[in-house]
């Protein structure tokens, strides 16, 4: 008797009973309403290919950059703020020019926007979790520990986040001093940044608890028993993502830019590793001498990455919202 295989008998299965084969999780993506608004939006389409490119040139800067900026070896004072390609005296080396110390102002734009970066996904991360969490106490217990949660959150509401990273600045360096704060800057970046954004996820995410907590399927996992902690983690984190989504992605060019307003107050990233705002800092010191190079490039870049992030943030929230579908 002839052999038949596994997928032909399975083929036949499926004409006997006229079932068809699930889609794959990418055709549900490709086929979803969520997916198609992305599409009909041109505007969110640029702004989601400016951001993947940024990404990558950020990301990818120690193989796609023309120079290392942090190799001492290679670095020449004699190149000291050289001139873009395409004004008198330049260096076909250096497509941007040069900074003060004689770096690529290009690879410094690639290397400080990968600081940049970082320190924004790190610190809205941790925001995120103390957020997250002291928001799902608050909603859930309620009573003393909710009003307590939420009065603290109210007081660092009336503080600017600036104000907040200055003054946690201010004690890292009162602990470390200035040498051991360099070597601590990035850290110290992460939880200043961190500990001036949670008030914005603790307030969202205790709302939306409150309203999940009393519907049947919380009812229903008290009844047989389950922990506080493994409902609020299990069944009532999933069903209040979507707002944390939208101001996690506003939150990045927050962070952003908050870490180069740091850095240029020269309270963020040292020279010797410069972010976005380290850069432009450095390059406000000679722009009324002519090498405006220095610090207009830095700030493009930064402009254009706040500009995409928060362009993709605004289709978020709005695709996001059931009101407008």
């Amino acid at each position: 008797m002839p052999t038949v295989s596994n997928e032909e008998a399975k083929a036949a299965v499926q004409d006997r009973s006229g079932a068809q084969p699930a889609p794959g999780r990418m055709t549900r993506i490709l086929d979803s309403d969520f997916f198609h608004a992305f599409l009909r939006s041109k505007v969110t389409v640029v702004a989601a290919c400016g951001t993947l490119i940024l990404f990558l040139l950020a990301f990818l800067a120690p193989w796609i950059a023309p120079h290392d900026p942090f190799d001492l070896a290679s670095i020449s004072i004699m190149d000291a703020r050289v001139p873009p390609v395409w004004m008198d005296y330049s260096d076909p080396r250096f497509v941007l020019g040069t900074d003060d110390q004689g770096r690529d102002l290009l690879s410094g734009i690639f290397y400080g926007m990968r600081i940049s970066l970082i320190v924004g996904f790190c610190s809205v991360f941790a925001a995120a979790i103390i957020g997250i969490t002291l928001g799902l106490i608050a909603g859930y217990m309620g009573g003393r520990i909710d009003a307590l949660i939420m009065r603290i959150a109210d007081v660092q509401l009336t503080f600017p986040a600036i104000l907040i990273a200055l003054l946690i600045d201010g004690v890292a360096n009162g602990i470390f001093g200035s040498l051991d704060r360099d070597i601590f800057a990035f850290y110290i970046l992460i939880v200043a940044l961190a500990l001036s954004f949670w008030v914005q996820y603790a307030r969202t995410v205790r709302g939306s608890t409150m309203v999940e907590k009393n519907k049947e399927y919380v009812q229903a996992a008290r009844v047989i028993g389950l922990p506080s902690v493994i409902i609020m983690a299990r069944h009532i984190l999933p069903n209040v993502m979507g707002p944390v989504m939208v101001i996690a992605t506003i939150n990045l060019a927050l962070a952003v830019v908050t870490e180069a307003t740091l850095s240029f107050l020269g309270v963020g990233m040292p020279p010797t590793q410069p972010s976005l705002g380290t850069l432009i800092a450095i390059g406000n010191d000679f722009l009324y001498s002519g090498e405006w190079w220095i610090a207009i490039f830095p700030g493009l870049a930064l402009a254009l990455l706040v500009l995409n992030v928060n362009l993709l943030g605004d289709w978020l929230r709005d695709a996001l919202n059931p009101k407008l579908r």
